[in-house]
């Protein structure tokens, strides 16, 4: 007999989670799960902190159990990078997932491929955003739009001028809002133009 823990997460306070304990202790019963352990997070699923999860994954690193139950995908990951990151681990560890909604089983063979496509689908969504980033990038190229942070605009005779009368580097960076290694490099680079762009 399989070792079975349940995990399940309510979004607020006003709500309870006899809904799902309910329909995951059926499918355990169903499948014939020993149920060893129950966990229940009352939190939004974008809060990063969970404690029930937190226990969960700490047992499951410890082997106190077989499979994972939970009522949907969603109760027990805050994003789909989080839940391939559960999934990846759970498998190293040699534990099943199970979702009561979705119907995925990772014992099972459709369940693998299924986590598969999932994270074919979440590394496809990933390099999609990374070539929007690009695509974006070069069109403001293209329109002579800057990118990046602006350069910073530096006196760099009035920087020189003022260590010569004997200002502190200290003194010089607050005086023209720079950082005091900003201006130990205007004093020591090679003498150029009076005033330069310095990125």
């Amino acid at each position: 007999m399989k070792r079975a823990a349940m995990y399940m997460r309510v979004s607020s306070l006003d709500q309870h989670p006899e809904t799902q304990l309910y329909d995951l202790r059926q499918m355990a019963s169903q499948r014939g799960y020993e149920i060893v352990q129950e966990y229940t997070d009352r939190i939004s699923g974008a809060k990063a902190r969970r404690p029930g999860l937190d226990d969960l994954m700490r047992d499951a690193r410890r082997g106190r159990f077989d499979v994972i139950l939970v009522w949907a995908s969603d109760r027990i990951a805050r994003s789909v990078k989080h839940f391939l990151e559960i999934l990846d681990e759970l498998n190293r560890l040699n534990i099943e997932f199970v979702s009561f909604r979705e119907q995925i089983d990772t014992g099972g063979p459709l369940g693998r491929a299924i986590v598969v496509i999932i994270g074919a689908i979440a590394e496809l969504e990933r390099n999609l955003i990374i070539e929007r980033v690009r695509a974006g990038m070069r069109r403001a190229r293209l329109e002579g739009r800057h990118i990046g942070r602006r350069p910073l605009e530096l006196d760099r005779a009035a920087i020189l001028r003022d260590r010569q009368h004997g200002q502190s580097l200290g003194q010089i960076a607050k005086a023209h809002n720079i950082s005091r290694a900003t201006v130990h490099r205007v004093i020591h680079e090679p003498a150029s133009t009076p005033s330069e762009n310095v990125a």
